[in-house]
This record gives structure tokens, sequence and C-alpha cells, in this order.
């Protein structure tokens, strides 16, 4: 009879040792459990969480251990090699080769009524472009895999990837990748150094096609803590993940993000950092929205700077956060090779109470649109305490357009430039929303700006009913300081009718 016990007790041996062996091939990290359930997997956690960190091994034997990008995506999965390919699942997973920079192995298995079957690597299951190959080759295990899902057209198109450490991303019908999702964030931008926790372990539930629903499991390790996560993706309009998670800590953990996202914006109409260039702007996000716990939205523009930014929204029980593509006009980006108009917005909603905490963003100076230069996550201000398991839950929504959005005027435009006299900045900001052409809300109406450090002069607002849009141009003076926060929002009387426009300026 085999006992629960001495199943975790094999299944952590793995695990601990890196999942894969010293020579690279890829070891089994989970035997076939009789009943796996999510309980499984935390107790997994537990019991890694309870042993000193290994690293995994990352080597690769040759001809993979040092992949070109292009000669990395030149191997492809063969057609009708992927999981549950015709077979009228809903669902098919393509499995991923390693190389390039995704060299760790990870762990897959198939669960199907509660029993688990480990996917072996297969040679005869990828097109290897030209490499040269061995005639046979080891088990080099997968870097991760991808989520297929039929279109209303009936052909098969990516729904999501997860692929290197705790990443992955999402998107809805007709979209292009964009916003990457990470499943555990700590000490992101600390000078103590950052830790990249990482899935070593996978077990994906055999659909239905009845349900329309995926649902994979994830073992998390990292140095400080252990984690079980468990993603249920719904596919539709938006594609909707919903994520369970618990964590143990190792060692006590005072910064960790929970629902953290990395988005690129390398130049705007705000920051105007690469002038020779023929696009007007390249970004995948257009700022980070919030609907915090007092029911006030906030729309925070997202640019590139000079130098590392780090702002922190402090918050109690916020009711969602996201990175936001607003604007969807090519002519606004002019790039048909990467279509930046066809990333998706991801929208945040908290299932249940999180406390007090912070959505932090960082900014980080790039001069490559490959690279995601803006990270943002919730803080919570409760630590991860050794021998304190801590469970949240959240539901996401790669989407055109998020679910839940504000009853007020919106950002639609915003840009700056240098005023006409002195070292002054000139900023135009522009609303949109049917709040604007009602004339009974825009009595008194009025550009509530504050500036900190420096001040503010020729405030100006044109309202245009008939467009239903309202434009603020402003001077702000920094003087001597190098940096000005703005926070601005339309008002009638005392009544706010527009969201609450964020920026901080720095040369």
């Amino acid at each position: 009879m085999i006992e629960r016990r001495d199943i975790l007790k094999a299944a952590l041996s793995a695990v601990a040792t890196g999942l894969t062996g010293s020579n690279g091939q890829a070891e089994s990290a989970a035997p076939a459990a009789p009943s796996f359930s999510r309980d499984t997997v935390v107790d997994l956690a537990r019991a890694l969480a309870a042993k000193p960190y290994s690293a995994p091994p990352n080597e690769l034997r040759d001809p993979f251990s040092d992949l070109t990008y292009e000669q990395f995506v030149g191997i492809k999965t063969k057609p009708g090699a992927a999981i549950w390919s015709g077979q009228n699942k809903g669902f098919s997973i393509e499995l991923l080769h390693r190389g390039h920079i995704f060299t760790s192995a990870v762990d897959l298995y198939l669960v199907d009524n509660g029993a688990t079957t480990r996917l072996n690597y297969q040679q005869e299951l990828f097109d290897y472009g030209g490499l040269k190959l061995p005639e046979k080759l080891p088990d080099l295990g997968f870097s991760g895999f991808r989520v297929m899902h039929a279109t209303k057209e009936g052909v098969e198109a990516e729904l999501a990837i997860f692929q290197g450490a705790s990443f992955y991303r999402a998107v809805a019908e007709g979209q292009n990748l964009g916003v990457t999702s990470r499943g555990l964030s700590i000490r992101t931008a600390d000078p103590r150094g950052e830790e990249f926790p990482a899935f070593r372990v996978f077990w994906i539930e055999k659909p239905t096609l009845g349900d329309n629903a995926l649902t994979i499991h994830a073992l998390l390790d990292a140095p400080s803590v252990a984690g079980a996560y468990r993603f249920t993706i719904r596919p539709g309009e938006a594609t909707i993940i919903d994520t369970e998670l618990t964590l143990i800590a190792r060692t006590y953990v005072d910064h960790y993000g929970l629902a953290g996202f990395a988005a690129v914006s390398l130049f705007t109409p705000l920051d105007r950092r690469r002038q020779d260039d023929l696009r007007p702007m390249v970004a995948s996000a257009n700022g980070l929205q919030m609907l915090t716990g007092a029911t006030e939205w906030l729309w925070r523009p997202l640019s590139n700077r000079e130098n590392l930014q780090y702002s922190s929204f402090v918050d109690t029980n916020p009711k969602g956060y996201g990175a936001l593509l607003r604007d969807r006009n090519i002519f606004n980006y002019e790039d048909d090779d990467q279509h930046w108009e066809r990333r998706p917005s991801l929208w945040i909603e908290p299932l249940g109470d999180w406390g007090p905490g912070a959505l932090q963003l960082v900014e980080i100076p790039s001069e490559s649109e490959n690279n995601e230069n803006i990270v943002a996550y919730w803080r919570p201000a409760t630590p991860l305490v050794v021998g304190l398991p801590a469970t949240y839950a959240y539901r996401q929504f790669w989407c055109w357009d998020p679910p839940t959005r504000p009853p007020l005027a919106t950002t639609v435009e915003a840009r700056a430039g240098r005023a006409p006299t002195g070292k002054r900045r000139r900023f135009l900001v522009v609303f949109s929303g049917d709040i604007l052409s009602d004339p009974n809300r825009t009595t008194q109406l009025t550009a509530a700006l504050t500036t900190s450090p420096g001040a503010a002069s020729n405030i100006r607002t044109f309202l245009n009913p008939a467009m239903k849009t309202c434009r603020v141009t402003f001077d702000i003076d920094p003087s001597s300081e190098n940096f000005c926060e703005m926070r601005l929002v339309l008002k009638s009387g005392d009544t706010p009718i527009s969201e609450t426009w964020l920026y901080r300026w720095t040369p």
C-alpha cells in the first residue's frame, strides 16, 4: 500500500536536488500519487520549505548549450504533437524545448481523475531546424509549455504560455503577447538584491470540453519561500485566470509581491527620450490603473526614466489594479511588425481581503524595446514568517478592455514638452467620458492640480461637450528640484468627475 508520507518523501527528494540530475538529465520530481489534489502541492511546498534551498541545475549538452535566439525559436513542436491535439478537449498543450535563456528544466505531469503521469522528453516531438543532433538525445526535460485553444473559426491559437522562472503570459483572441505576469516577486528593486522564484513542477489537469476551463497546479521554489499555486484558465471575450496560492517561508521575508507584472515603455509623448525613431510611441501598456479600497480611481502613466524610479501607492484592501493599454490606434504606434496596439490589458481583482499594503511601481531605464522595464506588484504589509503559511487569491483579466472601468471621465492622452520660458515644463492632459457632455455634471468645472515639490501655473481647461472631452494644460516650475509629483482631477464644485491622474516628472 502506498502511503501519502511515502509519496511526499519521494517527491521532495527529487525536488530538493534540483529536479535534474548532475548530468542535466531530467528526473521524476513527483511519483504518480493515487489521488492528486491541490493539497498534494501544498504538502510538497511545506516539506520543501523545511529543507535548505537547492538551486536547480541548468546545464545543457551540445548543441543546446549555447543557442542563439534564432536557433532557439527555430526549434518547434511538430504538427499534431501537442498533448490532446485533435481530441476535442477544447485545449491542447505544446511542450517547449530548453535553450537560449530558458535553460532550467521543469517537470510536467498530466492529471486524470487524480492519477498523474509524467511527460517525458521525446526527440521526435520537435523539429530542430538546422541544428545538428546526435542520433539519440537523453531526457532533457522541458522549459515550460504553451496552452492552445480553438478560436471561433476552429483554429488552434496560443492562449497562455508558462516559461521561465515564475513568469507566464496570456492573451484574448486576436491579441499578441504583451504584459508578463509574475507568480511571485521577492525584494524587487531592493538594495539587498532581488530573488527570482521559479516554478519547478507543473501538474496539468485533463480538461473536459463542457467545462471550457483548464486547471494547472504549480510548485514554486526560491531561497526564501516555497509555494503551491493553482491556476484556472477560462477563455472567452477576455481570458480569465483565477490564481490561488499558499506561500510557506523558509526565512523571514518582509518584501514580497503578489500578482505582479512587467511591461514595456520605451518612449511615449510624455517622455520622448528617443527622438530618432519614426514611431511616435513604443509601449505594451500605457498606464497603471488602480481602484483603491476607498473606491478612488487612479491612473498613472508609465515612463522610461533616466534613473531608476520607485513609487508606492499605499492602500488597504485594494479592489483592483492593472497594466492597461488604452490607446489602440495603430497610427499612434506606426509599427506593422510589433503591433503594440494589439497587446492585452491586464486587470487584476483580489479575491478576498488583502489587508494593508501598497501597490509598488518600479520604472527602470531602458534602451531596448526587448526589455520589460516596468514592474508592478502588490506588497503586503504583513511579512512572511517561518511556520505561518500565507494564502491569497486573485483573478486576472487578459483583455481588450477591463471588466471594471471608472464611471467618470478617464485620461485618453497626456503630453509634455518645454514651456516657452525658463526651466518650466508644459503638460497637456485630455479627459474623455459621457459625463463631460452633461451640463448638470460640469457646472463650476475646475481642474484641481497639486504639485510637490515645484509650483504649477497657467492652469487652463477646455471643455468640449460635443466631443465629450476636457483638455487641461498647465506649466510646472521645478525650481532647483529634480522631480515633481503631480495630482490632477476634474471637479464639478467639490465633486470629482474624473479619475485621478498622477505623474512624476523627472529630467
